[in-house]
């Protein structure tokens, strides 16, 4: 019925095999092959991955495989594949290794010159840019971090780059660092998509600084997307003499932070600049 290449003897080697981000009809038929295929499937959680394999009659023993036991798994799991032994790594969803466990494995598979083989399919990140209508050079930053001074510190980085910025983040979250978004991005656009391919999908677009009249639903899972910053290009890339003398002067009653801020505002020169210039100065005082 379908014509498609499948290999009866796949090499051995660690296979990354995505899988669905919601609906089930996502997944490949090279994933189910493959899952088929391996000696020991590593699962996110088995609860979760257990649903899947069985909605496609795969048998293949599934070995837990989180953050929490990633480290004690790896010993094992490489002598599995210096036996020639096939290994499927899957995350709960989407693209395993992408915000998801994984990445210890993957440098000791480089290591020791293991095979590594990317299987594709579902991904949040590049289904949410895909429809977003925003620049398709983006910036993923993956889940933020849970300290407002350290999402200030990733946001006082990514907006001064003219790209899209994709991330993760629960819908209670979001609620709460409305203010930090708009306090980077108030002059773009953004996408909340909110439980993709499911029963109850939800894309929401608005103005950043219209957020705090969005209603959000605190179910679900949430991917964000906010435009490429279209006013960047126009901003100036060099600093007057006069307008570095009031910078070295705010150095000394602001932090630098504030002052990016504040003299970006001012004068339209790059946050960038701006920030490079004060830690330069702020060096040699």
């Amino acid at each position: 019925m379908y014509n498609f290449e499948l290999n009866d003897s796949l090499k051995p080697g660690l296979y990354c095999v995505s899988t669905p981000i919601g609906n089930l009809g996502d997944i490949t038929f090279r994933a189910i092959y493959i899952l088929n295929k391996s000696d020991v499937i590593l699962s996110e959680d088995t609860r979760v991955s257990s649903k899947l394999l069985s909605r496609f009659s795969i048998n293949t023993k599934l070995l837990s495989n989180h953050k929490f036991n990633e480290k004690k798994n790896v010993k094992y799991v490489l002598n599995l594949l210096k036996a020639n032994k096939i290994i499927s790594i899957i995350s709960d969803a989407g693209t395993p290794t992408i915000s998801d466990p994984g990445g210890i494995l993957i440098n000791e598979c480089k290591k020791n010159k293991i095979d590594i083989f990317p299987v594709p399919g579902s991904s949040a990140t590049t289904a949410a840019v895909s429809v977003s209508g925003f620049s398709n050079n983006f910036i993923f930053c993956g889940f933020l971090p849970e300290k407002k001074s350290q999402i200030d510190q990733l946001f006082q980085k990514v907006s001064s780059l003219n790209y899209s910025i994709v991330f993760f983040i629960s819908p209670k979250k979001i609620k709460k660092i409305t203010a930090q978004i708009q306090k980077y991005f108030n002059d773009r656009d953004i996408l909340i998509t909110r439980e993709m391919t499911k029963l109850h999908e939800e894309y929401i677009r608005e103005k950043v600084k219209n957020l705090n009249n969005v209603n959000i639903s605190e179910k679900g899972e949430i991917t964000v997307v906010i435009s490429e910053n279209s006013n960047l290009q126009n901003k100036l890339q060099v600093i007057e003499e006069s307008v570095k003398k009031k910078i070295i002067k705010l150095l000394k009653k602001m932090s630098i932070k504030d002052i990016t801020l504040k003299i970006s505002k001012e004068n339209n020169i790059s946050k960038k600049i701006i920030y490079e210039f004060c830690l330069k100065k702020k060096n040699e005082i």
